[in-house]
């Protein structure tokens, strides 16, 4: 990446540690285009493996299945990379596979957790440590600690102030497709951003989010979201002419958007709100398409594909076990331990509060790094 471009980057103390990746030349005229009207797009910082001054030592080889596909070169900076395989190297570190965790049992007090109960197969299982660190994602998390009731915890592990599970988050995101009026070639898409109505506009004060690159599409992907259009011929002329945009824009904590478990199984409620400043991110988007080279109709109203990512898609879901300095109003508190038990951290996106308008992935390492100073430093290592 590159500091000082984006307008609403945060003081940083160091510059990134490689340069940003260069657009293609379709999308530097995008770039172009966008700065000619008064925009401030800005190189999207990428977690690659990809040095350009160096790319003979660099694992990404910059192909067409990046965003959105497992990276078959290792080269995504995601947690197996940089995380679990580091740790795997030493000694005092072993990881559990196919190990399905059931619940988490506490002291006859209620004040510590003694016990991780899972199963592997039909196989029992039991861990016990001197601190339990739960990291499941904002969805899992609540539901272990749900299905951790007990006499002292009646309505769920941690959960005396009733939060457990509810505020999900998971953003307001779109992905929206428009035509240019020339070809596309562009193999890796997904190097720009723009921030420019992140805190809202001149003719409107609300934050609306953020704007930045797909992966580019093909005409695959395009059949699997229009499968009753056949002629593939239409659907491959499309994917050359593609441009495509990722919209975000942060939903709120709402009690009622919540997970819940019972017999039956794992629930998601959620409902959708502040869909007003996710509607004018759009139209401020699709406004700027003439004057990006982009037909100004995106596409045929039979094949529109400007589409609102469903409940199913959960990539960015945090909010369900929030921290704060109260306890009859969060679950954690400030370092991410239960304020009700003593030895149990949650450090994922569930100790979110809100949300912004980003991928939530940055905010969750760098809390993960703040509790983990914690945990050294209550651990006397």
């Amino acid at each position: 990446g590159e500091r000082g471009i984006d307008p609403t980057e945060p003081e940083a103390s160091t510059s990134y540690p490689f340069p940003p990746i260069h657009h293609e030349p379709r999308v530097e005229d995008l770039a172009e285009s966008l700065r000619r009207i008064g925009r401030s797009p800005f190189p999207l910082p990428m977690g690659i493996g990809l040095n350009e001054a160096a790319p003979q030592n660099s694992p990404c080889i910059r192909c067409e299945t990046c965003d959105g596909f497992p990276c078959l070169v290792h080269a995504k900076a995601d947690a197996e990379v940089m995380c679990v395989r580091p740790a795997l190297e030493h000694p005092n570190v072993e990881l559990q596979t196919g190990v399905h965790v059931d619940r988490l049992e506490t002291s006859p007090s209620g004040r510590e957790v003694k016990n991780v109960v899972a199963h592997r197969g039909e196989e029992t299982l039991n861990f016990s440590a001197e601190l339990v660190v739960v990291a499941c994602g904002a969805i899992n998390s609540a539901a272990l600690l749900l299905r951790s009731a007990n006499v002292r915890h009646p309505k769920g592990l941690a959960n005396g102030s009733d939060v457990v599970g509810r505020h999900y988050m998971c953003h307001n995101n779109s992905a929206l497709l428009a035509l240019s009026k020339r070809e596309n070639p562009t193999t890796f898409q997904k190097t720009l951003g723009l921030n420019d109505f992140y805190f809202g506009a001149d003719d409107y004060e609300h934050p609306m989010g953020h704007i930045q690159m797909l992966g580019k599409s093909n005409a695959t992907m395009l059949g699997a979201e229009a499968p009753w259009f056949t002629p593939g011929f239409v659907l491959r002329g499309m994917a050359r002419r593609a441009v495509d945009f990722w919209l975000t824009s942060e939903d709120l904590p709402d009690p009622e958007n919540r997970v819940l478990v019972d017999n039956d199984g794992l629930h998601l409620h959620y409902q959708a709100n502040n869909l007003e400043p996710h509607r004018r991110l759009t139209q401020r988007l699709e406004s700027m398409l003439e004057s990006l080279d982009c037909k100004k109709k995106l596409i045929p109203s039979a094949l529109y594909l400007g589409k609102k990512i469903p409940i199913a898609g959960t990539a960015h879901q945090c909010g369900t076990v929030r921290f704060g300095a109260k306890p009859d109003t969060s679950a954690l508190d400030r370092n991410c331990r239960a304020h009700e038990v003593d030895n149990l951290y949650v450090v994922d996106g569930s100790f979110f509060p809100s949300s912004s308008a980003t991928n939530p992935a940055l905010t969750i390492i760098a809390n993960a790094l703040r509790v983990a100073d914690h945990l050294r430093s209550r651990m006397n290592v």
